[in-house]
């Protein structure tokens, strides 16, 4: 149930049941969910029932087992709809300009290309392509190719993706366009953490950017820390990388789902 000691031990509980549950789309039972959280037989079933009181827990059967209820997921779907993810994220855009005074960028990915939602600029600012609700080709940018890294997971599925929406873009002699050798790059993303743009889609503009999942499988944007060539040498990039990732993670809206 996690390391840390909850507040309020009971609404804790709660959503580590609703967690649970959610991780067996065929349903759980009572005696299951006793076993894997450990919880007494009679507190999970007074728990559940305040649950499935409020919609967040269903029981079709009775005895049966329990799934996550229409409630919960309506919830957040409706969350979904409306969320703002700029007004979300650009609390972090800023932070990563603060940590490293080089530009951050928020996108997502739109078939062949990343559109931009929000950018913010470095202290010393350098002259780019981007701008909020521009467009580049997501294989050789880094906000592109942290998108397309974890949405499609697969050497088979970049394979199809970048033959469906070839031959793709030469923005720079970097520029990666061959599908075995863009499949390959995309494992090494997938390994490291994080995704970079070396000059592949504007010359002396480097760039390193992750994705933000927020509870999906596939994330939902990426974000990405952008800079001259001169000011993103190989020793800061490896650096610039790591810090990202541990930023991005300490926001819980970013967390991927456990599989």
């Amino acid at each position: 149930m996690g390391s840390a000691q909850s507040p309020v031990g009971s609404v804790d509980r709660a959503l580590v049941i609703l967690q649970e549950i959610g991780r067996h789309g065929r349903g759980v039972t009572l005696d299951e969910l006793a076993t894997r959280l450990n919880i007494p037989k009679s507190s999970l079933h007074r728990l559940l029932s305040a649950l499935k009181h409020r919609g967040f827990a269903a029981q079709p059967e009775a005895n049966g087992p329990y799934f996550l209820g229409t409630e919960l997921l309506a919830t957040a779907f409706r969350f979904y709809e409306s969320l703002d993810l700029r007004t979300l994220i650009h609390p972090l855009l800023l932070q990563l300009r603060e940590e490293f005074s080089e530009a951050a960028h928020m996108a997502v990915l739109d078939g062949v290309e990343v559109v931009y939602l929000d950018k913010v600029e470095a202290p010393r600012a350098i002259t780019m392509t981007s701008i909020v609700g521009g467009r580049n080709p997501a294989h050789c940018t880094g906000v592109g190719k942290a998108l397309l890294a974890w949405t499609y997971p697969t050497d088979e599925a970049i394979k199809a993706w970048a033959e469906r929406y070839g031959p793709l873009a030469v923005r720079s002699r970097n520029t990666i366009t061959n599908p075995a050798k863009l499949a390959a790059h995309m494992a090494e993303i997938r390994v490291r953490g994080y995704a970079l743009d070396m000059e592949e889609n504007e010359p002396s503009v480097r760039c390193v950017a992750v994705p933000v999942f927020m509870g999906r499988s596939t994330p939902l944007v990426s974000v990405s820390v952008t800079a001259l060539k001169d000011r993103m040498p190989p020793a800061r990039i490896e650096q610039v990388g790591e810090a990202l990732c541990r930023m991005v993670a300490e926001h819980a809206w970013s967390v991927r789902p456990v599989a």
